[in-house]
């Protein structure tokens, strides 16, 4: 399990550590094996040993899920830099990260499975989410060719980018323009799924014979256009 990289305070992170074991007990009580460790998605290493330990502790590894992201949305008229290079190290370098740390595992093996988060602002173009988008659009970029040079060396790697609209996670904490926040509040509000839709979706892909690969999914909630 990846931890949020972006924790507020000391208080927060023990919560979130409390939350990842209450999974991870749950699991193992259904007769399952888990466990949990924060890894920070910007540091390729840091997510080389996340690989290494999955090896070490479950004897193999099939499936690597990228989902670590923020989205602090401004104007690109603010000029809000920080903010841009903190979403192109999170949301897009990370997923290169985890690209990069399996890929040498499932060229060797000759399976497994890359998940990805990308978003719907990196299929259409969203006022004051221009560089989330930009980075986005890169995952999907990233993921889709990697889908094709597997398909052309033969590695059988199936690459999945889920394309999400609206989902209630902690994504609008991270906006700090003010108008913006509001706006996409009020938004959330009224139109938001629950993350378990996106855990569905990542269960029917990963659920596919080995030659089928849901490459794109974009996940609306039915009541926003």
């Amino acid at each position: 399990m990846l931890a949020p990289l972006v924790l507020k305070g000391a208080s927060e992170e023990t919560l979130l550590w409390a939350k990842l074991q209450a999974v991870v007990d749950e699991i193992k009580a259904a007769g399952g094996q888990a466990s949990y460790r924060t890894v920070d998605v910007t540091d390729l290493q840091s997510v080389k040993d996340l690989v290494a330990a999955a090896q070490a502790e479950f004897g193999g590894l099939d499936v690597i899920y990228n989902n670590a992201g923020i989205m602090p949305n401004s104007p690109m008229s603010e000029v809000w830099v920080d903010e841009w290079n903190a979403m192109i190290e999170i949301d897009l370098k990370g997923v290169l990260n985890g690209i990069a740390a399996v890929l040498p595992v499932f060229k060797a093996q000759k399976h497994g499975h890359i998940i990805a988060t990308s978003s719907v602002a990196g299929v259409k173009n969203y006022v004051g989410s221009g560089v989330y988008g930009a980075a986005k659009w890169g995952v999907r970029n990233a993921m889709e060719v990697t889908r094709m040079e597997s398909a052309n060396e033969g590695t059988n790697i199936r690459c999945t980018t889920l394309c999400p609209a609206a989902i209630d996670t902690e994504l609008l904490d991270h906006i700090g323009f003010e108008t913006t926040a509001a706006n996409m509040k009020a938004f959330y509000k009224q139109h938001a799924l629950s993350p378990e839709a996106i855990a569905r979706v990542v269960n029917i892909a990963v659920d596919q014979p080995a030659e089928v690969d849901i490459s794109e999914v974009i996940i609306y909630p039915t009541n926003q256009a």
